[in-house]
């Protein structure tokens, strides 16, 4: 249940960071509010019970030492753009970066998060992508 509860964040959390920052944050209240409560939701899940990620067998070196301190970094700032979000909808935005450039921090970091994994996946062959992905998807990964 969990697991299945993290992917549909995941994709959810990240479809919906898309939408946000294409219509503006502060635009569209009810994608604002989407994307708030999803990445709290996954930021909670991770606080309360663990990340649920790895480095995986064949993740050797500094990669394997960094990767536990990126997760949370990564977690970190999925809770910040979400608070800096709903904050932004109820006329209260926090000090320092607009929630704008949060979310734009956020993308470049998931977007490293993204080509990092298809490099896991592809290149060592350690079923990163098989983890996080839908059921539906698991017989072309």
């Amino acid at each position: 249940m969990r697991r299945r509860a993290t992917i549909v964040l995941h994709w959810s959390t990240a479809a919906l960071l898309l939408f946000v920052l294409a219509a503006g944050p502060g635009a569209v209240a009810l994608l604002d509010w989407g994307y708030a409560l999803s990445a709290a939701a996954m930021a909670g899940l991770a606080a309360v019970f663990g990340v649920m990620n790895g480095p995986g067998p064949k993740l050797e070196g500094a990669f394997r030492v960094a990767h536990p301190w990126m997760s949370r970094g990564l977690y970190l700032l999925l809770a910040w753009s979400a608070v800096s979000l709903a904050a932004l909808q109820m006329g209260r935005p926090l000090p320092g970066p607009e929630a704008r450039t949060v979310l734009l921090v956020l993308l470049a970091a998931a977007m490293i998060h993204a080509v990092f994994n298809l490099w896991r996946h592809t290149a060592l062959g350690d079923g990163a992508l098989r983890r996080i992905s839908p059921s539906l998807f698991h017989k072309i990964l």
